[in-house]
């Protein structure tokens, strides 16, 4: 079995996080000016505000990513999951999903955000398991989002 390990952002991981969001961004909607931002300048806008990104490395190679970016104290947005496309459906989500998610709770958070779009089910039927639930959208932040889930910490 091989073995998945999740490491913290460093700066030079900066490029693989942007090419795995972009990736499946590109594949499924339209890169918004929000998304050119925080890939481009991961620092600034997740890692500075207070939030963190996490990686997941399997043989050597970053395979997958996932940011949770502060909006308040005690709530983060979980945000950025990617998973590189040669790697799908080896656990890696689900991992990334279940250490970000132990991390938020050792910073604080009582809960988390997302938001998705409804033709990305495999996503939504992962945020599921790990404990998330649909409520009502509002305030989204991105075009293309149209389901927000919560996960009450």
């Amino acid at each position: 079995m091989e073995l998945i390990k999740i490491k913290p952002y460093k700066p030079q991981y900066q490029p693989e996080f942007e090419r795995l969001n972009r990736t499946w961004i590109e594949k499924y909607f339209k890169m918004e000016p929000l998304d050119e931002q925080i890939l481009k300048l991961p620092n600034k806008y997740i890692i500075d505000a207070g939030g963190f990104i996490l990686f997941a490395e399997l043989n050597g190679k970053i395979v997958g990513t996932v940011a949770l970016k502060k909006i308040t104290s005690d709530c983060y947005e979980f945000t950025k999951m990617g998973v590189d496309f040669d790697y799908l459906r080896k656990g890696i989500a689900e991992k990334l999903s279940k250490k970000a998610i132990v991390k938020a709770r050792e910073k604080g958070a009582r809960n988390l955000i997302l938001f998705t779009n409804s033709a990305l089910t495999p996503a939504i039927s992962l945020y599921e398991k790990v404990g998330f639930k649909q409520v009502p959208l509002v305030d989204a932040d991105y075009l293309r989002a149209d389901v927000k889930m919560v996960l009450n910490l």
